[in-house]
């Protein structure tokens, strides 16, 4: 299976750093975000797992999980909405330079992780070995 090709549309933080989101992936974020509670961030990262070795992690939690040495960055959606991504160091050492995409197909549909960091990614895109 070949991985999916960078989207040449992408976003990063207000500080131009962090994660890269497709202008899909941030629309459905900034909907998402919209739907939670008041003061959540998402929180992206990587465990032992899955089929691959490593798997994938994403989602919302309380800003009051916020850890000190975490890398926090907001971003600002083109419709005005704004939100931050968390990610602790550890995960980043794996994930920089990843790229966050989101499609609507039925099969295979949701967030997609395209990371360059990968050297083996599983055909469900949610797990990889680095």
């Amino acid at each position: 299976m070949t991985s999916p090709t960078p989207t040449a549309n992408t976003h990063t933080s207000l500080e131009g750093k962090g994660i890269l989101i497709t202008s899909t992936a941030m629309q459905q974020l900034a909907r998402l975000s919209k739907e939670q509670a008041e003061d959540q961030v998402l929180r992206v990262g990587v465990r032992s797992g899955g089929c691959s070795g490593m798997s994938y992690t994403m989602d919302f939690v309380p800003s009051t999980e916020i850890n000190q040495d975490d890398e926090v960055y907001e971003y600002s959606s083109l419709d005005g909405a704004t939100f931050r991504v968390v990610c602790d160091p550890k995960s980043l050492l794996y994930i920089y330079g990843m790229q966050l995409d989101f499609s609507t197909e039925l099969i295979g549909g949701g967030f997609n992780f395209i990371n360059p960091n990968a050297t083996q990614t599983c055909g469900c895109g949610s797990s990889f070995a680095v």
